[in-house]
């Protein structure tokens, strides 16, 4: 399956009509678990467009019963985010040489998405997996985070060799995320998105609904 990678140029040209939508907490409600290990200061990572978060609850409100998501990171500032991506890429530049910036860029945002189009800097992406009843993570193959290279592969949303236990809960959580709106970022399993670029991309739209947020989340809530 293709896959369209955040450093395509078309992700780029799509435009973004700004809708003005408040990021919210995604703890304030209590209905959704939230993680903390990907925490910053600012408490940012907590945070998602109201738009967004309305979804994932009715994505929960979709699962079998005895689940829920957990809610791992939601909106990154986009200087986070930019200090994200150049660790990454220094990474990459390191183990190969050869690569020229074009290369560089676009094998970077298998992972880390450019900063100019990051979802989760406009408060539009989440990063989530499944949890049972007791708040155990269930087994979607890899964990949350894990890169290609450690990895090697699994963590694309649609990979060889997983267990069909994975592959089942991959299945779940991919229905009721997108029977809510989302859509996926395909070399993440954990990455889903709404009103971005890319998600205006896979879905048709002629705009984005949200480009990014500077502001503390504080400030717009």
């Amino acid at each position: 399956m293709s896959i369209v990678l955040m450093s395509d140029p078309q992700v780029a040209a799509i435009p973004v009509a700004e809708n003005g939508e408040p990021l919210a907490d995604v703890w304030a409600g209590g209905e959704l678990l939230l993680d903390d290990r990907r925490s910053d200061p600012a408490y940012a990572f907590a945070h998602l467009r109201s738009g967004v978060l309305d979804r994932l609850l009715h994505a929960q409100s979709l699962l079998p019963d005895g689940l829920r998501l957990l809610v791992v990171e939601g909106f990154r500032p986009p200087a986070l985010q930019q200090r994200y991506f150049e660790e990454y890429a220094a990474e990459l530049r390191a183990a190969n040489t050869g690569w020229s910036v074009e290369q560089l860029r676009a094998q970077a945002s298998r992972y880390v998405s450019p900063p100019d189009i990051a979802p989760h800097s406009a408060g539009a992406a989440v990063d989530l997996t499944l949890v049972n009843a007791d708040g155990t993570e269930l087994d979607l193959g890899t964990r949350v985070n894990a890169s290609p290279e450690e990895s090697a592969g699994p963590c694309y949303t649609v990979a060889d060799g997983l267990s069909h236990q994975a592959r089942l809960h991959r299945a779940t959580l991919s229905r009721a995320l997108t029977a809510a709106g989302l859509v996926n970022y395909g070399t993440e399993w954990w990455h889903w998105s709404f009103g971005d670029r890319h998600w205006a991309l896979m879905t048709g739209k002629a705009a984005a609904l949200y480009g990014p947020v500077s502001q503390h989340p504080a400030d717009l809530s």
